[in-house]
């Protein structure tokens, strides 16, 4: 098994990437919980009354009294009805049937709970299991580099859920607050997989400039296209809940450039470090030769990930595609129509970015590379003359 080197430079970084993640999951979260006499509980469900429950299709309407025995908590063993109210959405509504394990909001009274609504099924468990096996799988594949992965991996939800989303609820400039939010991200996924290294640097330098464009041109174009922002799930259920001082086109352009930065930071990566090795296997290498290579690494790694760009961000609307193919609507309607006019928007802006971190990637990279000091050099023309002697040494005896 190959030995991993732990430089000190490696062992600080770790440590402090380790008490920022620590900090971070141990800041009080972005809003508090729910304050008064209302609990949530999870029980199994041992019956239901569907007398008021009007169906329709696959539809339902009106509301389903759900008895459930309490696992959790100061109430488990306790036998709750509560109510399922449903208003014919597909995606919010679910009709329980006996053992199912669902979660109620219950509100406490003198004698105990006075009432109780569903809130949903308890997916957590298979959640649970399915994070388990990633873990298990990316440990077991990629070792201490796996476990680094890992931790970035955390480390990025942390952030966004205990940094970005409070900031964006509270009304903080979105777009500010995406840069900065980019910006750490951006450092602590790099770093810590790549090490503190200056393939580490240039891929961040290439990943931070790329996103600034697509951010440029995201603000330009999106006012240009009249996207406004509420085409994205939940905006008017967000706003209608109170938000109204949020700025949902600006929350808009920051989920355009979000979605795009972890395909922009594996484009700099794949070429900050085939340049890296280019430079390794040849020391006396022109800047001028090393961007070359690296622009020819990044125009094949850009001419698919465009493409995976494309069928991720389809994909989430692949219902609404063939709703269009059934009616055969025009291709003038589908085009200029609101929702597809945003995606459209998210996925060419998104691509320009990607498209721009390959080169300048490459242009940083061979930059800093050209730096690197003679010593350096000369122990890769000493690892490559032993490898010589040792092939003319072999040579005749085999």
């Amino acid at each position: 098994m190959k030995k991993i080197k732990m430089t000190s430079g490696k062992v600080l970084f770790l440590f402090l990437a380790l008490i920022c993640g620590v900090g971070l999951w141990l800041l009080p979260p972005g809003q508090e919980q729910p304050q008064g006499d209302v609990v949530e509980l999870r029980g199994i469900v041992t019956a239901v009354d569907n007398s008021d429950l009007i169906s329709s299709g696959v539809g339902h309407l009106g509301s389903q009294n759900v008895t459930m025995t309490v696992t959790t908590g100061r109430f488990k063993g306790t036998s709750v009805i509560a109510d399922n109210g449903l208003i014919g959405s597909l995606e919010i509504d679910e009709v329980y049937s006996p053992g199912d394990v669902a979660i109620i909001a219950a509100q406490l009274g003198e004698g105990g709970i006075c009432y109780a609504k569903t809130i949903s099924q308890y997916r957590q468990h298979w959640e649970g299991v399915l994070f388990g096996l990633f873990v298990l799988l990316l440990v077991v594949y990629a070792g201490t580099v796996g476990l680094k992965a890992l931790f970035s991996f955390i480390a990025s939800v942390v952030i966004l859920w205990e940094f970005l989303l409070p900031g964006l609820l509270a009304g903080q400039n979105p777009l500010l607050l995406t840069a900065v939010t980019l910006t750490l991200l951006t450092l602590i996924i790099i770093f810590l997989v790549g090490g503190i290294s200056r393939k580490a640097v240039a891929a961040t330098i290439g990943t931070l400039t790329g996103l600034g464009v697509a951010l440029l041109l995201t603000v330009i174009f999106g006012r240009l296209l009249e996207v406004s922002g509420m085409t994205a799930p939940f905006a008017p259920t967000l706003i209608l809940s109170g938000h109204f001082n949020l700025n949902m086109q600006e929350i808009f352009y920051a989920a355009v450039v979000l979605g795009a930065s972890g395909a922009a930071m594996d484009i700099a990566m794949d070429v900050a470090a085939s340049m890296l090795e280019v430079k390794q296997a040849c020391p006396h290498i022109s800047a001028k030769e090393l961007m070359r290579s690296g622009l020819n690494v990044g125009r094949a790694v850009v001419g698919t990930m465009t493409t995976t760009l494309l069928l991720a961000y389809s994909g989430g609307y692949l219902t609404m595609l063939m709703l269009f193919v059934s009616k055969d609507t025009s291709l003038l309607r589908i085009l200029n129509f609101k929702m597809v006019a945003a995606e459209i928007f998210r996925t060419l802006v998104g691509s320009i970015g990607l498209v721009a971190v390959a080169p300048l990637t490459a242009l940083i990279a061979a930059w800093l590379y050209s730096s690197i000091p003679a010593v350096l050099l000369r122990q890769a023309e000493g690892q490559k003359a032993a490898i010589e002697h040792d092939r003319i040494i072999e040579g005749p005896a085999r």
